[in-house]
């Protein structure tokens, strides 16, 4: 069990509900969840509008066969929600490593308010 997964345990034992947004399809993150095994679920955000609301939107440009393509991504961005449902924080451009503990750390001063 990975150290994310366990902080996700101790995040639910806390009445704390855990989402994970992309604009991948329901279908990639079935396979994703069962390889994974993960302890959270991911919410898919195809058509990009709850991405883009949430100024989480970006844009992959790379070449394929001499071809510009741009490829739209969730940028990795994490929201905690009051439960009057407004944003009370925001982490921007977060990577894995750590970042569980970031917002264990946040949840604890914002309940603190």
């Amino acid at each position: 069990m990975s150290r994310s997964t366990k902080r996700s345990g101790i995040l639910r034992s806390l009445s704390i509900n855990i989402w994970s947004l992309s604009v991948d399809t329901a279908e990639s993150h079935k396979r994703v969840c069962a390889k994974e095994g993960l302890a959270f679920k991911l919410l898919s955000d195809a058509d990009t509008k709850v991405s883009e609301n949430y100024g989480s939107l970006m844009e992959y440009k790379r070449q394929v066969d001499g071809k510009d393509v741009v490829t739209k991504l969730s940028a990795r961005n994490t929201f905690i929600i009051d439960p009057q449902g407004k944003v009370a924080k925001v982490f921007v451009k977060v990577g894995p490593a750590g970042h569980s503990a970031e917002v264990l750390s946040a949840l604890a001063e914002l309940q603190k308010k």
